[in-house]
């Protein structure tokens, strides 16, 4: 099982970036998706939480700007960025809580970081 980030990139303060990050391999199913930041010297925090029912949890720093969504039937989950800020520069993870085929549990797993930097 892995996931795959992509999307990342330099924008302008003010612009509007969209990530993507697909789970593939064995999959048994796929429970809460949702995406990590870490900006440079700071700790990696949530940004975006989508449960399996249909829930989202945002950060407050970017409620009202970012929007997470999932596609289920593609192992995939998006986030949208509306609005970036420079201090949304950060490289942004991709996580998932998913069962294997083959076995009983689920783990987490993480997307490899895709960079994002908002600059003029």
């Amino acid at each position: 099982v892995q996931l795959q980030a992509s999307g990342g990139g330099l924008v302008q303060p003010g612009g509007s970036l969209r990530l993507s990050c697909a789970a593939s391999g064995t999959i048994f199913s796929i429970y809460d998706m949702g995406w990590y930041r870490q900006a440079p010297g700071k700790q990696r925090e949530l940004v975006a939480v989508l449960f399996r029912g249909g829930g989202t949890n945002y950060a407050d720093s970017v409620k009202g700007r970012f929007t997470g969504s999932r596609d289920n039937a593609k192992n995939t989950v998006y986030l949208q960025m509306n609005s970036l800020k420079p201090e949304d520069t950060a490289v942004y993870y991709c996580y998932a809580q998913i069962r294997p085929l083959d076995s009983s549990y689920s783990y987490p797993y993480w997307g490899q970081g895709t960079l994002v930097t908002v600059s003029s």
